[in-house]
């Protein structure tokens, strides 16, 4: 049994999904396992080394997760041939140059989303990538959350029958530093760093929809700033000056129809902080992070409307819990191991590349020029 390394260049892994997704419980969790079994026999061991601004906390991160080696030379780690992958998690704004620089130097690429701050970029990312023959990716998370992954299979089961409508609910309370420290940084208020919920939320959406209710064809958006001041790190006001909350709904092919609520400014009373309600013709089916619930034609109930007493249906009490037939790895994880499998050739595609991320571009920006304009915008095929 030999051992097969990759070299990666992590970048912007001190950040809260940099360290709790990517390194913690993806590439610092394989490496603690000794590496991952490929079909061969061989195991592979990701070699990670973690760059940034801060030595300090790069040296604290890569002590605490048994990792030999930090930088903040970013330009040598791109220059060194034997790390052949790249990855990026820090900001946004940055993102489609980085990616750019990384191609140039002949790496291979896997990123967080989305993979550029406008269309334009992200499609620039994905032909160079393309032209250099690299492998690259695009984190697509959600798709392996256990919830999402139990509705998959109610779908493809033919449970449901035909779709008629997508519903879903995203969001909590971010505090506004003043009562409570907020839960989220800064700079997702600020447009000049790359913020606002409707360029994050709706590159997770198109995913979504395309991968599991069909691919998105029209969008009609409504963004919101609710709070426009709040309290940054340094303990003083600053303004919010990007949309806080987005109500979009979208024209789905083959007719389906999704509304999709997504904001950082709504208190939580539901199963779960996302949940996605599918109606079809034959079934029901309601998915949060981790449970999905089914409801079929003949056990939906049948109420009559009457406000004048209390309502006498227990709604709830009607849906049926698909069990856990599996287990679920962490999604983070689940998907660096289909990329590394990808890398060394035991497998011949990734689905989720960067013209896939250049999508989650597209739908942002279409909804950010459908709030603008006030209008539905159309969503055409991009053409690879």
């Amino acid at each position: 049994m030999a051992e097969r390394r990759i070299g990666i260049i992590m970048n912007g892994v001190t950040g809260r999904m940099g360290t709790n997704q990517h390194l913690v419980r993806s590439v610092a969790a394989i490496r603690a396992e000794g590496g991952m079994r490929l079909a061969n026999g061989d195991r592979l061991m990701p070699d990670p080394i973690l760059v940034g601004r801060s030595r300090e906390k790069l040296e604290a991160l890569a002590k605490a997760h048994n990792i030999s080696r930090v930088s903040t030379d970013l330009d040598a780690c791109l220059a060194d041939p034997k790390d052949e992958l790249f990855f990026d998690a820090a900001t946004t704004v940055l993102r489609a140059g980085l990616l750019k620089q990384a191609i140039a130097a002949g790496k291979h690429i896997y990123t967080e989303k989305p993979s550029a701050d406008n269309l334009a970029d992200a499609l620039e990312v994905a032909r160079l990538a393309k032209a250099a023959g690299i492998k690259h990716g695009v984190v697509q998370d959600k798709l392996f959350l256990p919830g999402l992954r139990k509705m998959k299979m109610v779908i493809d089961s033919g449970f449901l029958g035909r779709i008629c409508s997508v519903k879903g609910e995203f969001g909590y309370w971010v505090f506004e530093g003043d009562l409570q420290p907020a839960q989220r940084p800064s700079w997702n208020y600020k447009a000049a760093e790359g913020g606002g919920i409707i360029l994050d939320m709706l590159c997770h959406w198109r995913y979504v929809l395309d991968n599991l209710f069909g691919e998105v064809e029209a969008v009609s958006c409504l963004g919101a700033t609710h709070i426009p001041t709040r309290i940054g790190e340094d303990g003083k006001p600053y303004q919010a000056d990007v949309d806080d909350a987005a109500y979009a709904t979208f024209q789905l092919k083959g007719g389906v129809i999704a509304h999709i609520n997504s904001s950082w400014v709504t208190r939580v009373r539901r199963d779960d902080l996302a949940t996605f309600q599918v109606d079809g013709t034959h079934g029901s089916a309601i998915a949060g992070l981790q449970k999905c619930w089914t409801q079929s034609r003949v056990a939906t109930p049948k109420p009559v409307w009457n406000p004048d007493i209390p309502q006498p249906i227990d709604f709830f009490a009607g849906w049926q819990e698909v069990p856990n037939s599996q287990d679920y790895p962490n999604g983070f994880r689940a998907q660096w191991e289909m990329f590394l499998r990808y890398m060394v050739g035991e497998t011949s595609s990734f689905p989720w590349d960067l013209m896939a991320g250049a999508k989650g571009v597209q739908l942002a920006e279409a909804g950010l020029r459908s709030w603008k304009e006030r209008r539905w915008i159309d969503v055409p095929k991009l053409e690879g």
